[in-house]
């Protein structure tokens, strides 16, 4: 599924003023990072205090890695986010289990997923989720900065469109890549942490304010 306009979700969110600069800056999403080794994971009172700062018609995206139920049902009272983001390796049934929309993350170029063919059986088992977010494989789980070959991402076409889903490319975006990867894949949405970053969980709103410029211009040529 495509769109004529791209949706950004800014992850790694840890400060209020960084998510009120991406809120005003036309943000279509907010990422908080629920998992412990990342340099941008944020407490259950963090999260509570940042998601009563959301304006309207922002939603907030929780992102684990192969977390307990306790861990989930915990940052569901806590922060009430509007999607659950699965970026380790979760199954269906796990993911569905809370009843809450999910997206499913896919590692791309790990074992498993490093063929177009095994992205596209693997997204297949997950007709299920609210969108398939793309991003690429290291230990870092998400805001490494690290981009993956978008070509392993081609045979999602083959699937039938019942099973696909609306697709999220994260992976090393910046303000200066963002609008060629728009121009080439026509995404649902686009997703950046690091890449708008001064240090980890610390937003430039310079950065942010070209982030959504580049992704702007960029649907103008569809």
């Amino acid at each position: 599924m495509t769109s004529t306009r791209t949706r950004i979700k800014i992850c790694g969110i840890t400060r209020v003023e960084d998510l009120a600069a991406a809120a005003a800056l036309g943000a279509d999403a907010v990422g908080f990072v629920f998992y412990p080794p990342s340099k941008r994971c944020v407490t259950l009172d963090q999260a509570r205090f940042l998601r009563n700062h959301v304006p309207a018609f922002v939603s907030t995206v929780a992102l684990f890695v192969d977390p307990s139920r306790e861990e989930v049902d915990a940052v569901l009272r806590a922060a009430r986010p509007s999607l659950l983001q699965f970026h380790g390796d979760e199954t269906p049934e796990i993911c569905e289990s809370f009843g809450v929309p999910y997206i499913k993350a896919f590692r791309v170029g790990a074992p498993g997923l490093d063929t177009p063919e095994g992205v596209a059986q693997t997204c297949a088992r997950y007709p299920g989720a609210d969108g398939w977010l793309f991003d690429s494989y290291t230990q870092a789980y998400g805001g490494s900065g690290k981009s993956f070959d978008h070509a392993l991402l081609s045979d999602l076409r083959s699937l039938d469109t019942q099973t696909q889903r609306p697709c999220v490319v994260s992976g090393g975006l910046t303000p200066e890549s963002v609008a060629d990867v728009v121009k080439a894949l026509h995404p649902w949405a686009v997703d950046v942490s690091s890449g708008v970053e001064v240090s980890a969980g610390v937003k430039s709103i310079e950065r942010m304010r070209d982030f959504v410029s580049a992704v702007t211009v960029a649907d103008r040529t569809f």
